[in-house]
């Protein structure tokens, strides 16, 4: 028969399934805010280019311009978005391929947590053949 541990070798196990379930609970919080964020990001870049892309056709119209574009865009932004996170939107002409084209561009604040807290600046750009004979 083998002797009998010595209490004071003997390793205590009890709270070693606390720490672990800590630790791989702050690991999946954090991919999980992760993947979130990529969600967040990849939604606002996709509505800013389709509020774009459609504030120049509304202005590539044969009775509208670049400033019509210009609002429809901030419009557009405005109610998918909110006030917030568009900064600037310009308009105007721009030649493609020896076509005339409206061309949007919007600058909005890309948010890096959530919709809140501070952000980077975000550029996307909408074009269409211009209709109008000017």
């Amino acid at each position: 028969m083998s002797p009998a541990p010595d209490p004071a070798r003997v390793r205590d196990d009890r709270g070693s399934a606390v720490v672990d379930f800590v630790l791989v609970s702050v690991l999946l919080v954090t991919l999980f805010l992760g993947v979130v964020q990529l969600g967040v990001v990849l939604h606002v870049r996709n509505t800013l280019v389709a509020a774009a892309a459609e504030g120049a056709r509304y202005g590539a119209n044969a009775d509208r311009g670049p400033d019509d574009a210009a609002d429809r865009t901030r419009e557009l932004a405005a109610q998918s978005l909110g006030e917030g996170l568009v900064q600037e939107v310009s308009a105007g002409f721009e030649d493609v391929g020896g076509s005339r084209t409206v061309v949007v561009e919007v600058r909005a604040r890309l948010p890096l947590v959530g919709l809140l807290g501070p952000g980077s600046t975000l550029v996307v750009r909408g074009h269409a053949w211009d209709e109008g004979l000017r």
